[in-house]
């Protein structure tokens, strides 16, 4: 690898250069999705960072079809796990199955060994399930007998959920989703999106299926300079202090303290920074601005921080409380 130059123009150049493969993955994606930009936007923050994205919205909105259209635009292997109440942790990660002619176990890897998994309505898998995703989205590997197995690279969970059909659901572990880099929430489209997806999609045979045009290789050279990156120090200590109010709410504004039972990680503050470096690098740009803390604050926030039984007894949401702790904290 080469050494990246610290020169403000040339790594603006590079930046520029390394970044061009976003347009074309976006345009392609554009032939089958219509609108949801900043879903798409989101998804690709989490492909660039590492990050393991979960979706909620209700159904019908695109959300499967959005990570099907993302996966296709990539030469990676993709897989797509149908979560239900009696999934089994084997049929994730795989077994071990007996062989009598050796006398040994040998390992049967799942369907988990992919490169991108859609985890379609992850909150209906039971607790064990549970558990073995946990491990895999954290370390990466996955454990078998007595033997830890690593998950090809690059490894992302890009998961589903329906916000309001509880029937069949479990409550998914804060461990778990503090390990989700961000949750999104997927919205109607407008009146004229719906128009055209209707012109495009009621069909007997809709296109579902977009066509590889960027190369693993060409994602990961772009990462190597987004660490390089800038970031102010007055932005840097900006997003610590968004993410202290959420855990002592008090310090901007007195009547959120008792709404919070529990605040943010400091993955939560390591996420939003890197997250930030990402949309700057898919817009070109060699520096992190305050808009993109602001614009991301809230899918790095909204599912770390645990209301009180007063929030919930006020019906607030975990969007309300951000939305406040966004409006009180100064920005740089």
């Amino acid at each position: 690898m080469q050494p990246i130059s610290t020169d403000p123009q040339q790594l603006s150049e590079r930046i520029a250069q390394a970044s061009q493969w976003v347009g074309t993955v976006k345009e392609e994606i554009g032939r089958v999705l219509v609108g949801q930009e900043e879903l798409v936007d989101r998804l690709l923050i989490g492909l660039i960072c590492h990050g393991h994205i979960l979706l909620e919205g209700m159904p019908g909105l695109a959300k499967t079809l959005s990570v099907k259209a993302l996966a296709g635009t990539l030469n990676l292997a993709f897989a797509r796990l149908q979560f239900t109440p009696d999934l089994l942790p084997a049929d994730l990660v795989g077994t071990m199955i007996y062989n009598p002619d050796q006398r040994t176990f040998a390992p049967k890897l799942g369907p988990i060994f992919a490169n991108i998994i859609l985890a379609d309505e992850i909150n209906r898998a039971p607790a064990k399930v549970q558990s073995a995703l946990l491990e895999a989205m954290q370390e990466r590997q996955v454990t078998l007998g007595d033997k830890s197995y690593p998950l090809p690279a690059p490894f992302l969970v890009l998961a589903t959920q329906n916000p309001i059909d509880q029937e069949g659901t479990y409550q998914l572990p804060e461990a778990q989703l503090d390990r989700f880099l961000m949750k999104v929430e997927v919205t109607y489209p407008s009146k004229e999106e719906e128009l055209l997806i209707m012109d495009r999609m009621a069909s007997t045979a809709p296109s579902e299926s977009t066509r590889q045009v960027v190369d693993p290789s060409t994602i990961e050279a772009g990462r190597e300079v987004i660490d390089q990156i800038y970031i102010d120090p007055a932005i840097r200590e900006y997003i610590v202090d968004l993410v202290n109010a959420t855990r002592y709410p008090a310090k901007v504004d007195t009547g959120l303290k008792p709404l919070l039972r529990a605040g943010a990680s400091p993955r939560a503050s390591i996420n939003l920074a890197l997250a930030c470096r990402a949309r700057a690098f898919m817009d070109g740009r060699s520096f992190v601005t305050p808009q993109d803390v602001k614009f991301l604050a809230r899918d790095i926030l909204r599912h770390r921080v645990i209301l009180s039984y007063e929030a919930e007894a006020e019906d607030l949401s975990a969007n309300m409380i951000v939305e406040r702790i966004l409006s009180k904290v100064p920005v740089p």
